[in-house]
């Protein structure tokens, strides 16, 4: 069974928490996170919090193999940092053909004055590594011996796992409108962001996929610039307590209302069976911490089932809370466990 983890917005959705419950509870055999190092993906399980920019968040399952695909980039000291945050010396596969971010990948674009003034990147490098691997310059994870025992057929484990009836899950990082080609163009990402982009990174065709999650958060954030529907005042977005810093710039997130219109494009965009809600605790505080749809507060189960309404699909997780435990999980009830 292949899973897809897909953000909804712009990012910063709580793709890393959804990921970790489902790392704990479906126990995958393989755990893939796609993307690069410019978006973090932040676990909070027990006391304990990782950010997360190249491993998958589903590392809590200790008996999943963690793979980086070939349509990925990385750093590689962000990469052996996570290893050992993690304690996942032994677990993780990178393929051959994993693109690697040099120092000077960051450099050129810290020296771009239309990525940093324009654009508002990130500023990690992945735009220009992404450049070069165009190119056909840049070089790939085969390229560096430190790697060696890593290495692996990411394409060939996958698809002979999903041959044996085992569990996988992608991990897609960024969201659906920083799409280089589906987003607000030009103030996106340098790759595509959606499902169909995540399974192309790892070498695996569209029949094979069982389920993709869409992943929204209960109001909107944005890094960066770029247009932003209905944006509200930072005063105002801190009073409702949705002020958020991004967890690799540290920059503050824009905020807006949930928007109906751009969640149904997600869920056009990304074929999404199912859909993932976060923070319902900041809309409805009295729901944090609740693991149980009855016990939620009669308001936050209308909204949510007005919401259902509204897009379509069911949603099947509702996050109450920052620790990976603090889920509301309502698969069995939609008959899809």
């Amino acid at each position: 069974m292949l899973v897809v983890i897909v953000g909804g917005f712009f990012g910063d959705e709580g793709k890393g928490k959804v990921a970790s419950y489902l790392g704990l509870v479906d126990r995958p055999d393989i755990a893939i996170r796609c993307g690069a190092v410019n978006a973090g993906h932040t676990v909070v399980y027990r006391g304990r919090i990782w950010k997360l920019r190249t491993l998958s968040s589903a590392f809590l399952y200790e008996r999943a193999r963690l793979l980086i695909p070939p349509g990925a980039l990385t750093r590689l000291d962000v990469l052996f940092k996570e290893i050992d945050e993690t304690n996942a010396r032994g677990r993780v596969v990178v393929d051959y053909r994993t693109g690697i971010i040099s120092e000077e990948h960051v450099n050129m674009e810290r020296r771009s004055q239309h990525l940093s003034g324009v654009i508002g990147s990130t500023l990690q490098g992945v735009g220009a590594a992404m450049a070069d691997r165009v190119l056909r310059r840049l070089k790939l994870a085969e390229d560096y011996p430190v790697l060696k025992d890593m290495l692996g057929d990411a394409p060939n484990i996958v698809n002979e796992a999903l041959d044996k009836g085992q569990k996988v899950l992608v991990e897609g990082t960024q969201g659906t409108f920083l799409s280089l080609y589906h987003g607000t163009y030009p103030y996106v990402t340098s790759r595509d962001t959606t499902a169909s982009a995540f399974i192309s990174e790892i070498g695996v065709g569209p029949k094979r996929v069982d389920e993709v999650i869409v992943v929204f958060k209960s109001y909107i954030t944005r890094v960066g610039k770029g247009p932003l529907p209905g944006e509200i005042p930072v005063d105002e977005a801190e009073k409702k307590g949705m002020v958020e810093r991004a967890s690799v710039t540290g920059r503050l997130r824009r905020v807006a209302p949930f928007s109906v219109d751009l969640a149904r494009r997600a869920i056009v965009l990304n074929s999404a069976t199912q859909a993932a809600l976060t923070k319902i605790d900041i809309l409805f505080p009295e729901a944090r911490g609740v693991k149980e749809w009855n016990k939620l507060p009669k308001e936050a189960r209308k909204w949510i089932e007005e919401l259902e309404d509204k897009l379509g699909i069911p949603v099947t997780l509702v996050s109450t809370g920052e620790d990976s435990e603090h889920m509301i999980d309502r698969r069995r009830d939609y008959g899809l466990l």
